[in-house]
């Protein structure tokens, strides 16, 4: 499989397509949907899944972008089927939509009313910046360079805009909470931060952070999309504001859709910036024969809801149906399971790779699912070695990125430390 260099986790990767449907998942699904209609998931989900996904070669990218599982394409079917109103399959999008958004919620502790759709993390970090208000002013506005890159140049455009922008930079890999304290000071508006960062892995204390950030009357933004589906989070108990992410990667979804969560007291403060029909609760007319009279030509109702304050017009709906067979099958694995599970994976390339002249760039005590190490000349070094092998790492200029998943096993993890020895 070719690796890929777009330092973007924006670019599309070309790896998915139609997936051949195994025989012996489709025993799994027979015998589970007698037990739990729906899901197309049995209770026993043992690691490593390499049955659930139809991948060739040893793909260690899921970072970029994680493969669809077998049931997941299967599950799209359906939605197609609908598409092509063939008869086959009914109109089941709306359902679809709200049983993934509880479904989304319950995988990271929020309550289903306080998630909306997206189409991607940025487009989230964007609304809630525009919803508070931020772009134009003077607000003081805390980052480190660890964030997404997308979201570094967001902050970029305010500074020029006006706004105080302070960029906290790494220290032994990573972003020590002392120089957030330090950089927090009193009037800032919001801290803005990747939870788990595409650079390097590295993951903040993000409940430590928030109570830094809320004691000084800062509000925090975290982008979730490294760590949704591949760390434990439980977004009530971190406290944190608003946090965003795109589905692709380790949701095991497709590209086009996502989730905003925003902490239900911190509604208020949001500002709608953008405006459309999918935040009406109601809508009356007044202008159309048989029409009720009134004393304007329409009326509007609002919904209260966080999917009122930012779902606009015409979602993506093909990745909703791939969407809810990835997060069943999240929920029924036990997240905490699957970063057990990889966690070996990992501490042998922290431990081989620097043996064999890899400058370590990820915490060794680090438990998020990317691990990455410094090469001068990386891509020009490695890609022809690594292709040859049928080996897929995300590969930069002058260093490079490995990220396991669900599908790995230890063999993977030797093949690679054996090619790049």
């Amino acid at each position: 499989m070719p690796n890929n260099y777009s330092p973007s986790r924006r670019s599309l990767l070309s790896i998915l397509g139609v997936l051949p449907f195994a025989p012996g998942l489709l025993n799994s699904l027979a015998k589970n949907q007698a037990n739990e209609p729906g899901t197309g998931l049995v209770n026993d989900n043992p690691l490593p899944a390499r049955d659930q996904f139809a991948i060739k070669g040893t793909f260690l990218n899921a970072a970029y972008t994680h493969p669809m599982s077998i049931g997941s394409a299967e599950n799209i079917k359906s939605y197609l089927d609908f598409r092509m109103a063939n008869g086959k399959a009914a109109d089941t999008i709306d359902q679809d939509r709200n049983t993934a958004r509880t479904l989304f919620a319950r995988l990271i502790n929020a309550d289903a009313d306080e998630i909306s759709w997206v189409p991607s993390t940025m487009a989230g970090e964007n609304l809630v910046v525009n919803g508070l208000g931020l772009p134009g002013t003077a607000a003081r506005i805390v980052t480190d360079a660890y964030h997404f890159d997308g979201s570094l140049y967001l902050y970029s455009e305010m500074a020029r805009q006006g706004a105080e922008v302070k960029m906290v930079m790494p220290k032994n890999n990573k972003i020590e909470l002392a120089d957030m304290d330090a950089a927090i000071t009193p009037g800032t508006k919001l801290v803005a931060v990747s939870l788990v960062s595409m650079i390097n892995g590295f993951q903040h204390d993000l409940k430590a952070l928030c109570d830094i950030a809320h004691a000084r009357g800062a509000l925090v933004y975290a982008d979730i999309i490294q760590a949704a589906g591949a760390v434990p989070i439980d977004v009530h108990a971190l406290g944190v504001d608003f946090c965003a992410c795109a589905t692709y990667k380790w949701l095991m979804g497709d590209f086009g859709a996502g989730f905003l969560y925003v902490r239900k007291d911190r509604l208020p403060l949001i500002k709608r910036s953008q405006f459309g029909y999918r935040q009406l609760k109601d809508m009356q007319s007044h202008v159309f024969p048989f029409d009720a009279a009134g004393n304007a030509p329409f009326e509007f109702v609002q919904g209260d809801k966080t999917r009122n304050y930012f779902e606009v017009g015409t979602l993506g709906n093909a990745a909703v149906p791939a969407l809810i067979y990835s997060l069943n099958y999240l929920l029924q694995t036990g997240v905490d399971n699957i970063q057990k599970y990889r966690q070996p994976l990992l501490d042998k390339l922290q431990q081989e790779l620097p043996k064999l002249g890899y400058q370590p760039m990820t915490p060794t005590e680090s438990t998020s699912p990317i691990v990455s190490f410094a090469l001068q000349g990386a891509e020009k070094k490695l890609h022809q070695k690594l292709a040859a092998a049928g080996i897929n790492i995300q590969l930069y200029e002058n260093r490079f990125r490995v990220s396991p998943s669900v599908y790995n096993t230890m063999g993977d993890i030797e093949h690679l430390v054996g090619v790049l020895s």
